[in-house]
């Protein structure tokens, strides 16, 4: 018969009684917020694994690791109240934990919490997981670890837990397919490039009654690699803060994205953009739609860019990948209040010459801009994202140059724009047209 405390703990997980439950504390795990725990934590969970699966067990003080390696059939359960954290010195986080694929980047190459090929896992729990992650501990100078990274994982789901203090990104998923995130809390502002979910290369991913407050963009989707793409995705009913981009797709664009629906969520207080959609490394975009959108003080609800950039850490330097393709985007049933954001408050949509954005839906969007904008500005013509103008850097709106000439909607090199009640008023008085579209064919509702 099982102790107590383990029976006791499998009924409070809604487990059934045979199911394995290993509690850190009975592999010398010690919560004191002091004791490195990292061995014990990972004795518990290479047991768990080996013994067929279950729930390793973090309940009751603060347990310090450095890194962590998830196994098949094992779900880390962090008990309300009880806290993971990370540890504060650099030399407690492995060198095997692959790698952060940005050029430029090898200071987060390592993190706290890392699985690769991995099946059936899981993090759960009302509890938190801290990466201790502020700057008195991490510097580009001494590396920052990312909070979670998975590799080429099946089968993830990750529900109610707490991640904050990431010195890093908050999650790195790569090449994983069959996801689940739901009603999670991330609190990323400890450091800098403090993203949420960063899914590179992954397949059927459903999140769902998230918040996000982080530094930087709050859900990525990438691709690293031209045979994985980011396919099928849903996000929907969740909250966004952030110091970045609420929802970013693209940048690390080697392979396809398709398949994509947002809905139901409420972006407030972001610094940059919205919907940050950008086709930079030759693949392909198609098939997405956002809907039933409220944006609170966000500049870009929407911005779109499509250019030839090197970003990922693969491609050799010097060496510009060929030129992708957006297809197929529909936004509807949008509220923006942007009237405190000042004159850079527009949805921006913009391709190259001889290579436009294709089919664009604005369907139902209510926009409220700051307005101020000048004669001047209403003159502007914003560069081309060529690679001269981006001098190595992303497409980045400051890119442009200066403001846009409205100030509500600005599209160029576009074919395909459908406008079906888009209604612009500023907070302030605007010289600018309300929209100006460049290059754009297969204009209608305009």
């Amino acid at each position: 018969m099982k102790p107590l405390p383990i029976l006791l703990a499998s009924l409070a997980l809604g487990l059934e009684a045979h199911a394995a439950v290993k509690d850190i504390r009975d592999f010398g795990a010690i919560g004191d917020g002091k004791m490195l725990c990292t061995a014990a934590v990972q004795k518990a969970i290479d047991d768990c694994s080996t013994s067929g699966g279950g729930t390793v067990l973090v309940a009751q003080g603060d347990f310090v690791v450095g890194t962590i390696y998830l196994k098949d059939n094992v779900t880390l359960h962090v008990a309300g109240g009880a806290r993971l954290l990370g540890s504060p010195d650099i030399g407690d986080y492995a060198t095997d934990t692959h790698k952060n694929m940005y050029k430029n980047e090898p200071h987060m190459d390592r993190c706290l919490i890392f699985a690769r090929g991995a099946r059936n896992i899981g993090i759960e729990g009302n509890g938190e997981i801290d990466g201790n992650g502020q700057w008195k501990n991490f510097t580009q100078k001494t590396g920052r670890p990312m909070l979670i990274r998975l590799i080429d994982c099946a089968r993830i789901r990750m529900r109610d837990i707490t991640l904050k203090n990431p010195a890093a990104w908050t999650s790195a998923w790569l090449y994983c397919n069959d996801i689940v995130v739901d009603g999670i809390t991330i609190q990323s502002r400890a450091n800098n490039n403090g993203d949420g979910l960063d899914f590179d290369g992954c397949e059927q991913v459903r999140v769902s009654n998230c918040a996000f407050d982080t530094s930087d963009d709050s859900i990525c989707l990438q691709t690293s690699r031209k045979d994985k793409p980011c396919r099928d995705v849903v996000i929907n009913n969740c909250i966004f803060a952030s110091k970045w981009a609420g929802i970013r797709i693209g940048l690390l664009s080697l392979g396809d994205f398709e398949n994509v629906a947002v809905d139901n969520c409420v972006f407030r207080d972001i610094d940059d953009s919205g919907l940050k959609i950008q086709m930079c490394e030759g693949g392909t975009m198609r098939n997405m739609v956002f809907s039933n959108l409220v944006m609170d003080h966000v500049p870009r609800p929407i911005f779109m860019t499509l250019c030839r950039q090197r970003c990922c850490n693969e491609i050799p330097e010097g060496e510009l990948p060929p030129m992708g393709r957006m297809q197929g985007f529909v936004f509807s049933n949008i509220q923006i209040d942007s009237s405190a954001c000042g004159k850079d408050s527009a949805i921006v949509i913009t391709g190259m010459p001889g290579h436009p954005i294709e089919d664009v839906v604005l369907a139902n969007i209510m926009m409220t801009t700051g307005g101020g904008g000048t004669r001047e500005d209403a003159e502007t013509i914003p560069r081309e994202f060529t690679p001269e103008t981006l001098e190595g850097w992303w497409p980045e709106y400051a890119k442009l140059g200066g403001t846009v000439p409205s100030c509500g909607i600005y599209a160029r090199h576009v074919d395909g724009l459908a406008l079906n009640n888009a209604r612009i008023k500023t907070a302030t008085p605007d010289a600018r047209p309300a929209t100006v579209f460049e290059d754009v064919t297969r204009l209608t509702g305009k």
